[in-house]
C-alpha cells in the first residue's frame, strides 16, 4: 500500500520560480527535503500531504493531526513515538 503523510512547512529551502520549489517539511520531529512543485499555494506553515518525496496537497492542521494519529495507530510511523520527538 502506498501512504501520503501529512506534515508541516517549516521551511522553503529552494526556489526557482513560483512553481519550482523545494522546502523542510516536520513529520512528527522529523525533518526531510520535500519537493514541492505540486503545491505552489504552499506557504511555510501549511500542512502537506507526502507520497514519495513530493508534497501532493494541502490540508488543514486537523486533518493533518487525524491522519497523522491513525497512521500512528496503524504502526506506520512508529519512529515518530520517541520521547524526544518533536509533536506535528
Amino acid at each position: 500500500m502506498c501512504l501520503a503523510i501529512p506534515g508541516k512547512i517549516i521551511a522553503i529551502t529552494e526556489q526557482l520560480d513560483e512553481t519550482f520549489r523545494k522546502g523542510k517539511v516536520s513529520f512528527g520531529g522529523i525533518i526531510k527535503e520535500i519537493n514541492l512543485f505540486m503545491v505552489p499555494e504552499a506557504v511555510v506553515g501549511n500542512y502537506v500531504l507526502v507520497h514519495v518525496g513530493v508534497a501532493i496537497n494541502v490540508v488543514d492542521e486537523e486533518e493533518a493531526k487525524a491522519t497523522f494519529n491513525y497512521l500512528k495507530q496503524m504502526g506506520e510511523v512508529e519512529e515518530l513515538d520517541a520521547p524526544d520527538s518533536i509533536p506535528l
